[in-house]
């Protein structure tokens, strides 16, 4: 299937307006086409440095500005993050991904240990991922060189709505990081926030910008408010099954290479919900207790879902990065 970085905005909004058991027909066959069937990849997401952030954005507990009962603490010590890793291994997962409520990453102590975490977690045989903020050129080519596989920098929403829900930094800042993410060979993890207020122009707009990047990112989380108290979206509805189910099929339709990350929300939709969403072209999931500091389902539960479904996990680096190392559960690791 040729992959496509030129839609018009007229086109996504015309996939997206489609009725809905259409959109998820025409998403799930390209899905078949394009992904291994049943396959679903299994991610889990530590904070590692969670409150205190100085910035403002309106979803999120960790802005210090926010009185949302969010414990602040520093950097975790190393060895706690790779008892983390080693367990989300353990129970499945097979990429790992480590966040900290910066704006920005500072060349400091902190990023160097950073880079060290990086490092260790790639030797077990997870694909690394980290969310950090914003980044420069030589920062990315840092963390690629300590092997990290992707890095996540989502745009949370559309350029139109973006000032309503963030004025720290600018939709021009998230690009110049996912640009620099690119340039240094890392993949690119980004998507957004639905919930959030946005109308249905503003979620076409984003998944427009998204698909006519100069390449496709290489996954796509979509992300359902979670609304918490103290921030000032804590009284928004709660996102329907209906309205996921539009961004993912039109994700895929638009990306159908891409890994659609059925993400933050996860919590609160039964597995009749998240099934639908499966079919509906979304292959990635975030497993474990906590997506930073909201409830997510935990690995007991989403391994009950997979047996239900008759889903199987998706192998770690199944396009092996050059010089990557593999390592199987009770098993010395073996070159790829």
């Amino acid at each position: 299937m040729n992959l496509r970085t030129d839609w018009t905005l007229a086109e996504v909004s015309a996939i997206y307006h489609q009725p809905v058991l259409e959109l998820v027909t025409k998403a799930a066959a390209i899905h078949a086409e394009t992904q291994a069937t049943g396959e679903v990849q299994v991610c889990t997401l530590l904070s590692v440095k969670t409150g205190g952030c100085p910035e403002d954005c309106a979803y999120c507990p960790q802005a210090a500005r926010y009185h949302t009962g969010v414990q602040a603490h520093k950097l975790l010590p190393d060895a706690e993050v790779l008892a983390s890793a080693q367990r989300a291994r353990d129970a499945g997962s097979t990429r790992f991904c480590m966040g900290a409520a910066w704006r920005e990453i500072r060349d400091n102590k902190d990023f160097d240990r950073v880079l060290g975490m990086v490092e260790q977690v790639n030797g077990l045989g997870l694909e690394v991922c980290c969310t950090l903020g914003m980044l420069n050129e030589y920062q990315a080519e840092r963390l690629k060189a300590a092997g990290l596989y992707a890095y996540n920098h989502n745009l949370d929403t559309s350029r139109e709505k973006y000032d309503d829900i963030i004025t720290t930094r600018t939709y021009d800042d998230r690009l110049n990081t996912l640009e620099h993410v690119r340039k240094a060979g890392i993949s690119v993890c980004s998507g957004g926030i639905i919930g959030l207020g946005e109308t249905d122009e503003d979620r076409i707009a984003m998944l427009h910008t998204l698909a006519t990047l100069a390449a496709h990112p290489e996954s796509v989380p979509v992300n359902a408010l979670v609304p918490v108290e103290g921030t000032p979206l804590a009284e928004q509805p709660r996102v329907s099954v209906w309205e996921m189910l539009r961004m993912i099929a039109t994700a895929r339709i638009l990306m159908p290479h891409t890994m659609v990350r059925l993400s933050a929300g996860r919590q609160e939709m039964p597995v009749t919900e998240q099934a639908l969403c499966f079919l509906a072209g979304a292959n990635s999931i975030f497993s474990g207790e906590k997506l930073l500091t909201t409830p997510n389902p935990d690995f007991d539960a989403d391994q009950q879902m997979f047996a239900l479904l008759g889903l199987t996990p998706r192998k770690s680096f199944k396009d092996v990065p050059e010089g990557a190392v593999l390592m199987g559960r009770g098993k010395a690791p073996v070159e790829a």
